[in-house]
């Protein structure tokens, strides 16, 4: 998420060789982004916390926040796999019923989502984020 920010632009748009001096916005960026990481790894939200990250403090778009969350998991999930795996956490039968209704419904949302107001989607995903907060302070073992 920081990388495009450390190579200068012409006014053309074409990058150089120069590398700029790391800002403190792009260490922010970073530690977040290597916090946000390791909680992905766990399985204990990261992406949830980064989407928050991006549309809350870096003012990033809700679409832009949500390509960059759902290419920031292609690289955090091969380790959490490798790790459930290992700790056979992980039943075969479950994994294919996932894939198959993980796709369809992405596919629907993403048709939706295209369709649907920015602001509308914003309120949807902070009331899934509420729901899903509260459920977790309030649930039993």
């Amino acid at each position: 998420m920081a990388a495009p920010r450390f190579w200068r632009a012409d006014s053309m748009g074409r990058r150089s060789c120069a590398v700029v001096a790391v800002s403190p916005v792009m260490v922010l960026d970073f530690v977040v982004g290597l916090i946000t990481g390791i909680l992905s790894g766990f399985g204990i939200g990261g992406g949830t916390l980064l989407m928050l990250y991006l549309t809350g403090v870096s003012g990033t778009g809700q679409f832009a926040a949500a390509g960059i969350n759902l290419l920031y998991f292609i690289f955090c999930a091969p380790a959490a796999l490798v790790s459930h795996i290992k700790n056979k956490l992980i039943t075969p039968r479950v994994v294919i019923v996932c894939i198959i209704a993980g796709a369809l419904t992405s596919v629907a949302a993403a048709v939706a989502a295209g369709w649907m107001d920015t602001d509308v989607l914003r309120r949807m995903f902070g009331g899934l984020l509420l729901y899903v907060g509260i459920r977790e302070v309030f649930a039993k073992e």
